[in-house]
């Protein structure tokens, strides 16, 4: 089994690796853009263009959001105390798939081991 901790330990990525898995990748802290945010529907079109510090501390109010870094533009999404992101569902299944972020969208070819995915299949 991987260890998403340990990137030395995860599997290449081939077609249906997913098949059987219990998202270990949806387990890992989520990094998103603001247009990830507009996406999802949490901001509008015109938030994009205020003070991302503002939507920051509206998000994280809500609980959504952990943090925000100025000088990449990135926010993270708070995770469930399990380490499970916030939209994953009872059913290890992603609950807003067709918004997901970008860097879902494009997992695993990028990430902490480009190529490669932390598969954590169900016993």
């Amino acid at each position: 089994m991987s260890d998403k901790d340990r990137p030395s330990t995860w599997k290449p990525y081939r077609d249906g690796l997913c098949e059987g898995c219990n998202a270990g990748c949806c387990t890992m802290p989520v990094e998103v853009r603001a247009s990830d945010l507009v996406r999802l529907g949490l901001i509008g079109e015109d938030e994009l263009r205020a003070s991302p510090k503002k939507v920051f501390n509206k998000l994280a109010k809500q609980g959504i959001l952990k943090s925000y870094r100025a000088a990449t533009g990135l926010f993270m999404l708070v995770q469930k105390s399990n380490d499970d992101c916030i939209f994953l569902g009872a059913n290890r299944l992603c609950t807003v798939y067709d918004k997901r972020p970008d860097v879902c969208r494009e997992f695993p070819k990028i990430g902490p081991r480009p190529g490669y995915c932390p598969v954590n299949r169900k016993s």
